[in-house]
């Protein structure tokens, strides 16, 4: 079975990265979690990251390929994305002034860092434009004589990677910014518009599954 080459690998990672680099949800829902604890951005960005390649382990199953089979399905998973982004903005609203958990209470930050995680985690799955990205990109990627299989894994694990770190560098400089403004005010309105933003991609994607 033929490798895959340093320069496919380089140049996969760098198509991620530009994805990666691009606002979305994942990006709006970092920016939530960082602006009251760069941990919780942190988290996110496992999630997210983590999330990637379990959709790649999904395409290399074949299980998103039945979803491209079945429109229905398709269409019902992203209804369920776009339900939980707005969720997920709402209740950014509803939780600004008390996402960020009590100094020394150690249990309600473990319990901010799994939820953080699970948002992470649920947006990403939730998104099947994730599956479809490695059901277009890998085979354009992949050496003929490859397996379709392990090569999908290997790429979505360097996607993840690739996620992640973006993502962590966007928690980090988040949070420094806010904590150099020195302004709460600051931090409730950049909260409220990553918020927001959830919000508003969640309603787009609906509508856009309900258009004839």
């Amino acid at each position: 079975m033929e490798e895959l080459s340093v320069a496919t690998l380089v140049a996969f990672a760098g198509l991620c990265l530009l994805l990666a680099i691009t606002p979305g949800p994942d990006t709006f829902l970092v920016l939530r979690h960082s602006l009251s604890d760069s941990r919780l951005g942190v988290a996110v960005a496992a999630g997210s990251g983590l999330g990637s390649m379990v959709w790649a382990g999904a395409v290399a199953v074949g299980l998103a390929a039945l979803l491209t089979a079945y429109p229905t399905a398709l269409q019902v998973l992203k209804i369920v994305g776009g339900v939980y982004l707005i969720y997920l903005g709402v209740s950014g609203f509803l939780r600004r002034d008390t996402m960020a958990p009590a100094a020394g209470d150690e249990r309600e930050s473990e319990r901010g860092l799994v939820a953080a995680f699970r948002d992470g985690i649920v947006s990403c799955l939730l998104n099947p434009k994730v599956g479809l990205f490695f059901l277009a990109v890998v085979p354009q990627f992949a050496p003929a004589d490859s397996s379709a299989a392990s090569v999908t894994m290997v790429l979505g694990a360097i996607d993840g990677v690739v996620a992640f770190v973006w993502l962590v560098l966007v928690s980090v400089v988040a949070a420094r910014a806010v904590r150099w403004l020195r302004r709460p005010r600051v931090a409730r309105t950049l909260g409220n518009l990553s918020s927001g933003a959830l919000a508003v991609l969640g309603v787009a994607t609906i509508s856009a599954r309900t258009s004839p």
